[in-house]
């Protein structure tokens, strides 16, 4: 009796908005409508109907079409930013439902990383919440860092965990444990006496270093150029479970991060913190990404196992080169 046609229509438009704003969310993210389309199960032309009803709705233009691609435009950035929190809330209220009344004993938790995060770091984290939180299934992604932030920013992950210097605008890093820089040397090595060394007594030593395209080495040669000394690398080795291996072996000494190390080595270690910088590891997240109740219980359970384990990372040596994808590199790694 008392409802018009116009607010009839109003209520259907609401239940409406969340596909549209669906639809969109997944257009930007992606940079294409078909894409978007095939994500969320729809066809194109629905995808874009629903699209242009919002830029009807909201009288502005959404999107700038550039052949397949599309691209934000600014007003389209800013609903981008209001309307994706919405429809990751709704997506996730089930979830965020059970976790509320204290049931965190479902879903699922992606995680990417590079091979030492998993092999030194994870361990550990890795125990506590699965003994925690045994109903969750928990599926790590062992990638480089290139393909590691890729996932991160297409949502194909709920976070990464990993070492980053540069930070990209669209992504998020809070470092949760810090690790220092060690040279390490055989037992019967001249510097093995020491419990320090400067840069002038590594120098004549052949050093094993990782691969010359990874973070390390471009290290290394920063802070040696920087002291004007020359040094020697007698050898390249993927991974630091064989550089630890060769080194005790007697064929070199090497700089590592004592994140590998576990003491059980037959190894002497020098901290050498004056002259590289120490290295933190952290979650690596897409900004404005909604933490689904397993991302918050996993990282609870970092900050709790690593607790007093985090000092303020040092900043790199300068000068840095600004677009040095040696970091990315070693993002996950």
């Amino acid at each position: 009796m008392g409802m018009t046609v116009g607010s009839g229509s109003q209520i259907h438009y609401k239940q409406n908005r969340l596909k549209q704003l669906r639809a969109f969310c997944h257009a930007a993210r992606l940079g294409s409508v078909s894409a978007a389309a095939e994500k969320i199960f729809l066809s194109q032309p629905t995808v874009s109907l629903q699209i242009q009803a919002l830029e009807r709705e909201f009288g502005t233009v959404l999107f700038e079409r550039r052949g397949p691609k599309i691209k934000l435009t600014p007003e389209g950035d800013l609903l981008f930013q209001m309307a994706e929190p919405l429809v990751e809330g709704m997506d996730k209220l089930h979830e965020t439902f059970a976790t509320q009344a204290g049931r965190v004993d479902q879903g699922v938790l992606n995680i990417a990383a590079g091979e030492s995060t998993i092999l030194y770091i994870l361990p550990e984290p890795i125990r506590a919440f699965v003994e925690q939180y045994p109903g969750i299934e928990l599926k790590l992604h062992n990638v480089t860092g290139r393909d590691g932030l890729a996932m991160v920013r297409a949502d194909e992950v709920d976070l990464a965990v990993g070492s980053m210097l540069d930070l990209p605008d669209d992504i998020t890093y809070r470092p949760f444990v810090t690790y220092q820089p060690t040279l390490i040397t055989p037992l019967d090595h001249p510097l093995a006496g020491k419990e320090q060394v400067t840069l002038e007594e590594i120098a004549p030593y052949g050093l094993i270093l990782p691969p010359r395209h990874l973070s390390t080495w471009r290290m290394v040669d920063l802070v040696f150029k920087q002291h004007n000394l020359g040094y020697r690398v007698t050898m390249e080795a993927g991974g630091w479970e064989v550089i630890k291996k060769y080194v005790e072996l007697g064929l070199g000494i090497s700089i590592v991060t004592d994140v590998c190390l576990t003491g059980a080595e037959r190894l002497h270690r020098i901290p050498i913190g004056q002259y590289f910088p120490r290295r933190s590891y952290g979650i690596v997240q897409r900004r404005g990404k909604f933490l689904s109740p397993q991302t918050k219980c996993f990282i609870k359970t970092l900050d709790r196992v690593f607790v007093d384990r985090l000092i303020e990372p040092s900043p790199p040596p300068q000068p840095q080169a600004a677009s040095d994808t040696a970091w990315e590199d070693a993002l996950l790694g």
